[in-house]
């Protein structure tokens, strides 16, 4: 079992849940309602503990029970010497391994034995800690309605900058539920060298194609037919009355959509138990780009492996409605996949009013004009341009990707502005931080080639008691152990939401992730000078810095593959 658990990945969930329990003791077993002493309530486990994350309180603490919650557990927050005991022996599969623990005024302070952590993680290369903790099954179709033809299909001078930023999210949620082992499609297909997606490969998203001649016309009739047929298709009989009621529209719209096919919505999701829909969703007459919409819908889960698949419907908030009369159409139609919406707040521009053709050439010109101010006439050729593409790319996911999706986001979008290449400003700072590491190991490289270095040694050669800076043990606790639980969390909110019509899911942890970690590699950098005198005392100092910092250029990696960014390699 100890070997078990030493090959274990650390985590930071076991840990606290590992705490709690030993604080708990038996108590972990009591009912809620119990109370001891007449008026004590025993907490909730997770409310136990915290970790801590800021570099002042790190300096002398890794994890925090505060005195509130002492006080509810033991009289006067006096913890028993067998339970303090329990504490500061823990284990457990993923449980981060205890070097003490002392009771001060802010509560039970805990701190990690930082050497056999950084052993644990870096001795066998982390590859654990890159990748979700564990690997779900299902599939997964994100619907953006930003990029079907109503009738024609968008062009990025048609597409708003609310619609982009649903794109944007579509595919940053699409790599994310891939890698926790979803399969994963798109909808809608769109046709190949369309204008669209040669705007939509600039910001480097890879969406499904089919030639230009292509159409999904059996499909189309296919739901046509099942509409027509619908035991909530709407017969002039029951129109009608209602129409009799006054509930009508004009006698030009009734003479305009005679004829016309009517779904009643209100009926489907009253019927069919649907949660979370508006409900002043009523008849619906079924127009041609609706049918198409559902056909795309039909075919891109035709290939799920399992009966029921999830269809995320991505959408800004203008469109949210008319998105749910889609979703209970194609209910209607006879299909049973599970449907959630995400929706996204709108895109503020004041000042100005851009289309996403306008607002990518204004990023792509500024930041092609902030290179040559720093970098001057080597701003030139193929090497060039694919980095300021790629700049540009990140500059425009970190500005419609960082906010929470529900929020509007407000963009400085005055010609003047430029983009700055300096200072923590979300993509840039993020991709150049990610080049010095890149910089880093190339000047290495070099030192080995001249004799300076010899080769980094395996980790388990090295003494990982050498890394006492502060802020190696930051990079570790806050981004490397954490960073595979942070992966989950996509998946388990399509699980654990309570199965209304909306889905609220964290997207812009990734992108905030990656920039409070260069803020924090940043500020190591500039202060501790990782390539040392050539000295043999020194290596072993060394080369467990360089373990650290390969890791975290990994880790640098896999976060920005989930925003289909490649990383820069020189700047």
């Amino acid at each position: 079992m100890e070997n078990i658990e030493e090959s274990s990945p650390l985590r930071i969930t076991p840990t606290v849940r590992a705490l709690s329990s030993a604080l708990r003791g038996k108590r972990e077993n009591v009912p809620d309602s119990s109370r001891e002493n007449g008026d004590r309530i025993f907490p909730e486990p997770e409310k136990l503990w915290f970790k801590e994350s800021s570099a002042k309180n790190l300096r002398n603490r890794d994890f925090l029970s505060p005195t509130t919650m002492l006080n509810t557990l033991y009289a006067d927050g006096q913890v028993p010497p067998a339970v303090m005991s329990r504490v500061l022996s823990l284990r457990g599969s993923g449980v981060l391994p205890v070097a003490g623990g002392e009771v001060m005024g802010e509560g039970l302070r805990v701190r990690v034995d930082r050497a056999a952590a950084f052993r644990s993680v870096l001795a066998d290369g982390a590859t654990e800690y890159l990748k979700p903790s564990s690997q779900r099954q299902g599939c997964v179709v994100l619907n953006c309605p930003a990029l079907h033809p109503k009738p024609n299909t968008p062009t990025p001078e048609t597409l708003t900058l609310g619609q982009l930023r649903t794109v944007l999210l579509a595919d940053h949620m699409g790599e994310l539920l891939r890698r926790q082992g979803f399969a994963v499609s798109y909808c809608p297909t769109l046709p190949e060298e369309s204008d669209i997606i040669t705007f939509l490969r600039a910001l480097g998203i890879d969406w499904p194609t089919a030639p230009a001649n292509w159409t999904n016309e059996e499909r189309e009739e296919k739901i046509q037919d099942a509409l027509e047929n619908s035991l909530y298709r709407e017969r002039e009989t029951e129109r009608g009355r209602r129409t009799s009621g006054g509930g009508g529209g004009s006698k030009a719209e009734e003479g305009e959509n005679e004829g016309a096919l009517r779904v009643n919505l209100k009926r489907v999701f009253q019927e069919e138990g649907l949660l979370g829909y508006d409900p002043s969703l009523g008849t619906c007459i079924v127009h041609r780009d609706s049918v198409s919409h559902l056909a795309q819908l039909d075919l891109a889960t035709a290939d799920c492996t399992v009966a029921m698949a999830t269809a995320l419907h991505v959408t800004s908030c203008q469109d949210e409605f008319r998105q749910q009369q889609i979703a209970v159409l194609w209910r209607a139609s006879g299909a049973t996949h599970t449907q959630r919406h995400l929706v996204c707040g709108p895109v503020k521009t004041p000042g100005s009013h851009l289309t996403a053709a306008q607002y990518l050439q204004l990023r792509r010109g500024q930041m092609k004009e902030a290179s040559e101010m720093k970098y001057g006439d080597q701003v030139e050729g193929q090497t060039w341009d694919d980095i300021i593409r790629v700049m540009t790319s990140a500059t425009v996911r970190f500005e419609l990707l960082s906010t929470v999706h529900t929020s509007p986001v407000t963009l400085d979008v005055q010609r003047e502005g430029g983009v700055s290449t300096k200072g923590p400003r979300g993509g840039v700072f993020v991709m150049y931080n990610c080049a010095r590491l890149h910089t880093l190991f190339d000047s290495y490289e070099r030192g080995v080639e001249k004799g300076l270095y010899p080769e980094i040694p395996e980790g388990s050669q090295l003494d990982f008691s050498a890394l006492k800076e502060e802020g190696e043990w930051l990079l570790l606790f806050n981004y490397l152990i954490p960073f595979s639980e942070l992966l989950d969390q996509s998946g388990q909110a399509l699980d654990c939401e309570g199965g209304g019509a909306r889905v609220n899911i964290k997207t812009e942890q990734i992108c905030k992730f990656l920039v409070s970690l260069s803020k924090d590699f940043s500020s190591y950098y500039n202060r501790v000078h990782v390539l040392g005198e050539p000295l043999p005392h020194l290596f072993n100092q060394m080369f467990c810095r360089l373990h650290l910092l390969r890791v975290l250029r990994e880790l640098y990696h896999s976060a920005l593959d989930t925003l289909n960014l490649p990383p820069i390699r020189q700047l």
